[in-house]
C-alpha cells in the first residue's frame, strides 16, 4: 500500500522505535535481486536497472547504520552473472566498479572484497583491491561486496585453500583426513574471520537463496521482499529487521 511520504516517515519511525535494542542482527546479507525486471518494467535497457540499484546501496548501508547493524554482505555479482551476454556483463562489472569506488570514496564504511577475484578482469580486481585498501582503516560497518561470488564456487576454493595449506606443511591425505572439521574449511572462506550472517535478505519475490551464503548461513534467518531491489526502501528494511526480532532463533537446537 502507497502512503504519503508524511505517513511513510511516521510509519517507519514507528517500526524503528519498536525494534528491540537486544535484536538487530549484527550481520546482514543482501541478495541484491530484480534490477532487470525493475528496468525490463520501466522500459528500459538492463543497464539502467544495474545503475538504479547500485544507486540503492549507500542507502541501505545509512540505515544499517543507523540501527547499529555491524557488518553487511552485498551480492553484487553472481559466478552465473558471468555467463550473461558478455556486452552486459561489461556494463555491470564497469557499474559495479564505479559503485564500489564511490562507496569507498565516502570514507564511512569498511569495504571488503569477498568472491572468485581471479574470473574477473585483471582491472577490475585492482579497482576493487584499491577500494578495499583505501577503507582498511575506517572503523564502523563493515561492508562485503560480493563480486564474482557462488556459494559452491566458495567452498571449492576453500578446501583447495585448505589442502594447499596442508601440503606444504608436510601432511599427507591420510593425516589431513583424520584431523579435518568444520574450522578448518571455515578458516578458509571468503568471510573467514566473521561472524556468520543473523538475517539474509532477498528482494523481488524470489524465495531461494541461488547459493548466496551457502555455508555461513546454515542458521541464518530469511526474509522475501516483493519490491525490486532498485524500489527497496528503508520502510522494506525496518520490516525485515522487525521481522527477525520477532523470531525465536533456535540455531539448529
Amino acid at each position: 500500500m502507497r502512503l504519503p511520504g508524511s505517513l511513510y516517515r511516521w510509519y517507519e519511525a514507528r517500526i524503528k522505535a519498536a525494534l528491540p535494542r537486544g535484536a538487530i542482527p549484527r550481520h546482514v546479507g543482501v541478495i541484491l535481486d530484480g534490477n532487470r525486471r525493475w528496468a525490463r518494467a520501466a522500459g528500459e535497457r538492463a543497464a539502467a536497472g544495474h545503475q538504479a540499484g547500485a544507486d540503492k546501496i549507500a542507502e541501505l548501508l545509512a540505515w544499517s547504520q543507523e540501527v547499529g547493524v555491524e557488518l553487511v554482505t552485498l551480492w553484487m555479482l553472481s559466478t552465473d552473472n558471468l555467463a550473461r551476454p558478455a556486452p552486459e556483463v561489461a556494463e555491470l562489472v564497469g557499474i559495479i566498479e564505479q559503485a564500489v569506488a564511490d562507496l569507498a570514496a565516502t570514507g564511512q564504511w569498511r569495504i571488503q572484497v569477498v568472491g572468485a577475484l581471479d574470473l574477473l578482469p585483471s582491472g577490475t580486481v585492482a579497482r576493487l583491491r584499491a577500494a578495499e585498501a583505501a577503507t582498511a582503516q575506517v572503523e564502523g560497518l563493515h561492508v562485503n561486496v560480493a563480486v564474482g561470488y557462488g556459494g559452491r564456487k566458495e567452498i571449492a576454493d576453500a578446501v583447495r585453500a585448505l589442502l594447499d595449506e596442508q601440503a606444504k606443511a608436510g601432511a599427507t591425505l591420510e593425516e589431513l583426513a583424520q584431523v579435518v572439521d568444520v574450522e578448518h574449511i571455515a578458516k578458509h572462506l571468503y568471510t573467514s574471520g566473521q561472524p556468520d550472517p543473523d538475517l539474509v535478505i532477498r528482494t523481488s519475490g524470489e524465495q531461494r537463496l541461488s547459493g548466496f551464503l551457502m555455508w555461513q548461513s546454515v542458521h541464518s534467518e530469511f526474509y522475501f521482499c516483493e519490491a525490486y531491489w532498485p524500489d527497496f526502501r528503508k520502510v522494506d528494511y525496518l520490516r525485515a529487521l522487525r521481522s527477525f526480532a520477532a523470531r525465536e532463533r533456535r540455531l539448529g537446537r
